[in-house]
């Protein structure tokens, strides 16, 4: 099997002088995943490296950069799953941890959980040995600026979507292995313990070998309410295409929910393809040693990559 890797940096709207730091940042994402792939690395290693190189990069929310809550602090959700066994793992509104991908995995091989959230995975965080690090350290000024603004703009409740950016991941190996990794902060100004879909089993993630993975990003309450992943990977178990099956599932959620957002999906075949209904979604993948991108509607810039001798 041929290995593949797709990656996401978030959909939504995308300012013009940031196009090519976001171009940038998924391209490398999807280049350290691709690297380990093509070394005869796991899917689950590929997927959770690359989601660990956007969680470092402040320009994305999700690790450093994650968006602020409406008390100014940052509470972070992260999913991985692997495609052999349905193993998953997940943490929720986690404070103080600056790569919650890694965690998550974590939560995946050492506990008989999926799931573990706040107090309860700090707590498990510094049991591995986890380092706890300053909330300081995580918060960048653009993150803070747009708290400020939102604030403004709605200072009773949290009506703005601002931040709905979430970064992921999805990957088949040598091995015909499949695994998806999905991290962020959140949308701006959310309530305290707030969750999205992002830490939710079949909403912000799913990888099945016997189907193939995606990962999501968008508006969290609606992807939740039509369990996205699931539903797209229910649509190519029906035998649709994943380029069919991921339009299938975005315009079920903009008719049932009136929902937007974006998706990522390889199939076990190594098939693979993005999707999105908003304006911009940043994204890359690497398969036979071409690097894909794009940020626009219709847009894929592909590249050569150097073959490793």
């Amino acid at each position: 099997m041929k290995p593949v890797i797709v990656v996401h940096g978030g959909a939504g709207t995308i300012i013009s002088e940031l196009h090519e730091t976001y171009r940038s940042g998924v391209k490398r994402a999807a280049m350290k995943g691709y690297d380990i792939l093509r070394q005869g690395g796991s899917a689950v290693t590929a997927v959770e490296e690359a989601v660990v190189l956007l969680e470092d990069e402040p320009i994305f929310n999700a690790g450093h950069g994650s968006v602020l809550n409406e008390k100014g602090e940052i509470e972070m959700d992260a999913i991985i799953m692997d495609g052999r066994n349905l193993a998953s793992g997940a943490v929720s509104a986690v404070r103080g941890i600056a790569n919650p991908i890694k965690l998550a995995r974590l939560v995946m091989e050492k506990t008989d959980h999926v799931l573990l959230t706040c107090e309860g995975a700090s707590i498990f965080a510094k049991a591995q040995g986890i380092p706890e690090v300053p909330d300081e350290q995580l918060v960048t000024e653009r993150s803070r600026n747009r708290w400020r603004e939102n604030l403004k703009e709605c200072p009773v409740s949290v009506l703005s979507q601002k931040g709905l950016g979430t970064v992921g991941a999805v990957a088949i190996d040598s091995e015909g292995n499949v695994a998806c990794a999905t991290s962020t902060g959140g949308i701006t100004n959310k309530m305290v313990g707030r969750v999205g879909d992002t830490a939710c089993i079949g909403s912000g993630g799913y990888a099945d070998n016997a189907v193939g993975a995606v990962s999501t990003t968008g508006h969290g309450e609606k992807i939740m309410k039509v369990v996205l992943a699931r539903l797209i990977l229910h649509y190519m178990e029906q035998g649709k295409s994943p380029e069919e099956a991921a339009d299938a599932g975005l315009n079920y959620m903009k008719s049932r929910v009136d929902g937007t957002g974006g998706v990522i999906i390889v199939n076990n075949s190594g098939d693979w393809t993005f999707k999105f209904s908003t304006k911009q979604m940043s994204w890359a993948a690497v398969k036979d040693n071409l690097l894909h991108s794009g940020i626009y509607l219709g847009e894929n810039e592909v590249l050569p990559i150097e073959k490793k001798k």
